[in-house]
């Protein structure tokens, strides 16, 4: 699925700035899990996985390829419906963390772990760009499509998405690592987004596609490291 729609995958620029959209706002993504949330309740369905199952067994493989400790602290930035988190439990992780700043979001969530009968999984309703105190020493933080989300914001998105890695720091330990995937930047546009305190491990695999004789990839998966 796509945020803000299909795009070339070679843009040149590396400042290159998206319109204003209602995909930036809380106010849709407020009114987009109320509706999540009422259809939960009527009918038992856990609503949409960003980018599709593919994306979480991509983060899971590496993570367990990487052997990642079970314990290790997991934070999940805009959690959603909470369904990474669902499936790195049934992985077998143990202290999983998941936040969002829609309150609605945090409810269909809790729900959805409740009837998987899972206790080991934080939720915490709460905006990534202004995070607390008590919100910091994860060894591991994921985001699929949040840091999307915030490049979209009408008011300042720049600003924005300077203090989602100000956040970044303050949250993740020192040589943790720091999963992204994203629909509307690129490798280098990514690489040159968390210059500052990061550096990049590995590309994930992507599904490919080919139009007009070229090839490129729709989604972009990256692993940074933050810096000693």
């Amino acid at each position: 699925m796509s945020v803000a729609g299909e795009r070339p995958r070679d843009s040149p620029g590396l400042e290159r700035e998206f319109g204003p959209s209602a995909l930036g706002t809380q106010e849709h993504w407020d009114a987009a899990y109320e509706r999540e949330l009422q259809i939960f309740q009527e009918n038992g369905d856990a609503g949409e996985i960003w980018f599709g199952e593919e994306s979480m067994t991509r983060l899971i493989r590496w993570m367990e390829k990487q052997k990642i400790p079970l314990d290790s602290s997991v934070l999940d930035i805009g959690t959603g419906n909470g369904v990474l988190l669902v499936e790195l439990a049934k992985c077998g992780y143990t202290n999983l963390t998941g936040i969002d700043y829609s309150p609605s979001a945090i409810q269909l969530s809790q729900n959805i772990i409740e009837r998987e009968g899972l206790s080991n999984i934080k939720l915490q309703v709460k905006d990534f760009l202004t995070p607390s105190s008590e919100l910091s020493g994860f060894q591991i933080c994921i985001d699929k499509g949040t840091f999307d989300a915030v490049s979209l914001n009408p008011d300042s998105a720049a600003e924005k998405r300077k203090q989602y890695v100000k956040s970044l720091c303050t949250v993740l330990k020192r040589e943790g690592f720091f999963l992204i995937t994203s629909c509307n930047w690129t490798k280098e546009e990514l690489l040159n987004e968390f210059r500052e305190g990061f550096e990049i491990l590995e590309e994930l695999p992507t599904p490919k596609f080919c139009f007009g004789g070229r090839i490129g990839n729709s989604v972009t998966a990256l692993v940074f490291q933050r810096k000693k």
